[in-house]
């Protein structure tokens, strides 16, 4: 459905994105992971063609988005980190122009209808937009990318900024949305993606560093691994974390502020951690 090949993005001398390749089957959850500014974002933009890229291809359902950009583009709906919203419209009022922007081809009071029942905003209708909440604003911001029956969705972190209530909501509706669409799923949020994600491809500085299911991600970071971070400020946070994973046991903590995220992409990607704070996994 979607085929990355030799992917690169250089803003000057910075290599955003640098030579990735990968593939997305039809049908499939996969889960783009990374921590902030690792290149996710401008892959997404790239996919979607809001950003072009200094070499590579993209083609998704078979078209190249640069070469037949209209075609690819009608095949795909896209939640950027920011949803493109417009405040002083209503929500009916704001995927009406959408429905119209997209000339799509479906009866629109049924289709819009639909949508906003799939996303649980069909009583927002009449609601100006700047008066909704983020999560709300989030869900009017997936229903614009559902407008026009897309085969594919590229979501860019689309839990940013909620709370844990309405990030379970979010996640059962994509886990939904995948039964019948291909999904590129983007986060920093190593639990985020392994709860909705079949798959895993996890960037560092460019470059794609590991690809696989939860488990096989698992199984290259087995055995037992012993590391240390070095670092200035509170450990105790992430003491605290490390020592509610199951396999992981905090040997010592004194100083360092490394997320168990950032620690567990070092151990995937055979990078080494070296730090005050000692711990060993079995993970």
């Amino acid at each position: 459905m979607i085929e990355i090949t030799n992917l690169s993005k250089h803003y000057g001398e910075k290599k955003a994105v640098d030579n990735i390749s990968f593939t997305v089957e039809k049908g499939e959850i996969l889960g783009f992971l990374g921590p902030n500014g690792a290149g996710k974002t401008t892959t997404m933009n790239i996919i979607t063609g809001y950003t072009s890229a200094t070499y590579g291809t993209v083609t998704v359902n078979g078209y190249d988005i640069l070469e037949k950009p209209r075609e690819a583009k009608r095949c795909m709906g896209y939640l950027p980190e920011q949803p493109p919203l417009y405040l002083d419209m209503t929500v009916d009022e704001y995927l009406d122009f959408v429905y119209h922007l997209k000339k799509a081809k479906m009866p629109r009071e049924r289709h819009l209808f639909e949508i906003k029942e799939m996303v649980k905003i069909r009583d927002m209708g009449g609601r100006l937009i700047k008066n909704l909440s983020k999560g709300y604003r989030q869900r009017v911001g997936l229903a614009q990318a559902l407008v026009g029956d897309p085969e594919v969705l590229v979501l860019d972190e689309p839990t940013v900024g909620l709370d844990p209530a309405q990030i379970i909501e979010i996640r059962n509706l994509i886990k939904q949305l995948g039964r019948t669409r291909t999904i590129i799923l983007s986060s920093h949020i190593l639990p985020e993606i392994s709860a909705v994600c079949e798959r895993m491809i996890i960037i560092n500085n460019g470059h794609i560093v590991a690809a696989g299911t939860a488990d096989e991600l698992s199984g290259r970071a087995g055995g037992e691994n012993r590391f240390t971070i070095r670092g200035e400020g509170d450990f105790g946070a992430a003491k605290l974390a490390l020592q509610g994973v199951p396999g992981v046991k905090v040997l010592d903590a004194r100083t360092g502020d490394m997320t168990l995220e950032e620690m567990f992409l070092k151990i995937i990607s055979g990078d080494v951690l070296e730090t005050e704070a000692e711990g060993r996994t079995d993970a």
